[in-house]
């Protein structure tokens, strides 16, 4: 994402509009010279590629938009590295501890570098030359780090992100974020709602899966005192949500005027037909290693129950309870599979907490028998879900008798 200096918006009434760039030769010409800077940088310095970079910005009015080009690959595609035969402040130790046992003198300077080469190629078991313990110094400092790794893009693909990186500083300072999420694959809300968890967003939910569900999330400035990194989460989100295929946004926003210093209330809106590219993958098709020994078993299952990896979304007052998996028969039955395989205990009284309000009758609770939920202050009686215990895999037999149980 960008820094807030680097952010550019207009404002039309309260409504924010962020800047977009259009894919257009213009754009592409300035995107392609920037990576093809880094291209050359490969294996120098960090302090020579800056120095290409402000070279390339001269006195040219939409510096920024290359300034915010080049932070986003700097960020984003580059791995920096400290190269150095040592730790950096150790050779430093070890270069000055042999200096001082010479007047110092170029010639001296040279003789002490050629004694701590051979010093450590005989402790390295390799060849450390003078040059490599002089550039191996101060290599900690950021602009000594060399670009060991660029990962190039395209030119399109990186004005994409920095239309995306603009939109997304718009929520830096939101008070509150209302989020509709029309019917979609069930698929996509439990990418959405996993990404709310990770971010550790604050959300209230409302709907279910056949009509959509309406998300209310607190900004930075709505909490007791503004929070940067909750900002930060919250704009990291956006990208998930571009990977559900129909939704609106509105935000209300909290800007210091930058002349009166008063602070004024704008607005964004934002929905599915925006043209922003996400860079998150999709999601991946399984959580944990049981949930994917568990589906490659069924597969070689004699039954007529189809496993399905897209499931249903169980609406709970504020919240939803999403199962790992459904399981469908011809006949038109249905149930659910929630697999419990993880030990906080905050979580599992939370689960257990979420299985017990879902009033859900045809839903069915994997454990594993590992778990400590004596110790996590959690019971399995009293819920409606039919309960099957499992030690190392969760067996697709074990399910299956669940499911025809009580006469099924």
């Amino acid at each position: 994402m960008l820094p807030t200096d680097l952010l550019s918006h207009r404002q039309n009434g309260e409504t924010i509009i962020p800047l977009r760039l259009r894919i257009d030769a213009g754009n592409l010409a300035i995107a392609s010279e920037i990576i093809r800077r880094f291209e050359n940088s490969l294996n120098h310095t960090q302090g020579d590629l800056n120095r290409q970079l402000q070279e390339l910005e001269g006195d040219s009015p939409n510096y920024r938009i290359k300034r915010g080009f080049a932070h986003l690959l700097r960020s984003s595609f580059c791995t920096f590295e400290i190269v150095s035969p040592l730790e950096p402040q150790q050779l430093r130790e070890r270069v000055f501890s042999e200096a001082a046992k010479r007047v110092p003198s170029s010639p001296a300077t040279r003789t002490t570098l050629e004694a701590v080469a051979v010093q450590l190629s005989r402790e390295l078991q390799r060849d450390v030359t003078p040059p490599e313990i002089e550039t191996g110094l101060y290599a900690d400092l950021h602009e000594n780090r060399i670009l060991t790794q660029f990962d190039t893009p395209t030119p399109e693909a990186l004005i994409h992100r920095y239309n995306l990186s603009q939109v997304q500083g718009i929520f830096y300072r939101a008070s509150e974020i209302k989020i509709n999420a029309y019917r979609n694959d069930p698929g996509e809300y439990k990418l959405l709602f996993r990404y709310l968890k990770l971010f550790q967003l604050m959300a209230y939910i409302e709907g279910d899966a056949d009509h959509g569900f309406t998300l209310t999330l607190d900004g930075p400035t709505s909490l007791f005192k503004p929070s940067t990194r909750y900002g930060l989460a919250l704009a990291k989100m956006l990208p998930a949500l571009l990977h559900v295929t129909k939704w609106s946004l509105q935000a209300t926003l909290q800007q210091r005027d930058p002349y009166t210093r008063v602070v004024k209330t704008g607005r964004y809106t934002l929905n599915s037909e925006c043209e922003l590219v996400s860079h998150y993958p999709p999601g991946k098709p399984y959580d944990s290693l049981i949930e994917q020994s568990f589906a490659d078993r069924w597969q070689s299952l004699k039954t007529e129950w189809r496993l399905e990896r897209e499931v249903d979304l169980i609406p709970l007052p504020g919240s939803v309870m999403i199962p790992d998996f459904r399981l469908v028969h011809p006949d038109g039955r249905v149930f659910l599979l929630e697999i419990v395989g993880y030990w906080r205990p905050e979580y599992l009284q939370k689960k257990f907490y979420q299985v017990r309000r879902s009033d859900c009758d045809h839903l069915i609770l994997a454990i594993s028998e590992r778990l400590n939920l004596a110790k996590a202050g959690v019971k399995t009686t009293g819920i409606p879900a039919r309960v099957v215990w499992f030690k190392g895999k969760l067996s697709p037999k074990s399910v299956l008798e669940a499911i025809e149980e009580n006469g099924e």
